[in-house]
């Protein structure tokens, strides 16, 4: 888990996406779906969360869980220093509870990763524990194309910059197991290091999904749109597209 140890790196990897815009797509996400008026915001598997730092400075409650105690440090020296406050739980997301409800849950960039059926039962389970009854679930870029896939970009900050290279590889195909590596190349002015994670994950597909969904039993799916990391059509449902890993996904607690 080292590229996870370094949430400013990490932070600088991801920043190609813009907060502000993702928030107000939350706010039309709600105004939409949503059968509770929503005050407190649940960021699942968090880590340096620039949308938990927008959503605070809207004023609404900031709750970031994640099970990296630097990530969620980070989190929370940038909310001291910007005078906002944001809660955070260090916990599994397979096995959480929340002392005081959540309105809003969503889990952004691919982090919903299990490694099997039961893990995702379990991750269903903390979910509608922690959020009200009417509140959504909204799920960015769930795995949903089984194929391998490669990709890679750079991103740069103050000096800082920051090479990631994603891969996944079949390991398993009866068992619907894939291997997942990224790598963090990063040139910290002048200064090279190298940052790797590697972990099986277990494919759940689309209708198998749903499947799931409505066995645990505690949401209603609303459907699947199609998305960029900043922007969400919800007037552009999933369908026959080459790149079905561009979604959101939305849950409504029952």
């Amino acid at each position: 888990m080292a590229i996870y140890n370094q949430p400013l790196y990490y932070e600088i990897a991801f920043s190609f996406i813009n907060p502000k815009k993702q928030v107000d797509n939350f706010e039309n996400i709600i105004r939409r779906f949503s059968k509770i008026k929503v005050k407190r915001f649940l960021d699942i598997a968090c880590g340096p969360s620039l949308q938990l730092e927008e959503i605070a400075k809207r004023g609404h409650g900031a709750i970031g869980l994640d099970l990296s105690s630097q990530m969620l440090e980070y989190l929370k020296n940038k909310a001291k220093k910007q005078g906002i406050k944001i809660e955070t739980i260090k916990a599994d997301m397979m096995r959480f509870k929340l002392k005081k409800k959540a309105d809003f849950a969503f889990i952004l960039m691919g982090s919903l990763i299990v490694e099997s059926n039961s893990q995702f039962l379990s991750h269903l389970d903390s979910v509608a524990k922690s959020i009200n009854k009417g509140g959504l679930y909204l799920i960015q870029n769930y795995y949903l194309d089984y194929k391998e896939a490669n990709a890679s970009w750079e991103m740069e900050r103050k000096g800082i910059r920051v090479k990631t290279t994603y891969k996944s590889d079949f390991k398993n195909n009866l068992s619907q197991i894939y291997t997942e590596k990224v790598m963090l190349e990063v040139n910290d002015n002048g200064k090279r290091k190298k940052f790797i994670n590697k972990r099986d994950v277990k494919f759940i597909f689309p209708q198998e999904f749903r499947t799931l969904v409505k066995l645990n039993n505690k949401f209603e799916f609303l459907g699947w749109w199609k998305a960029t990391p900043s922007i969400w059509d919800l007037k552009k449902s999933l369908g026959k597209d080459k790149n079905l890993n561009g979604n959101i996904i939305i849950l409504r607690k029952k």
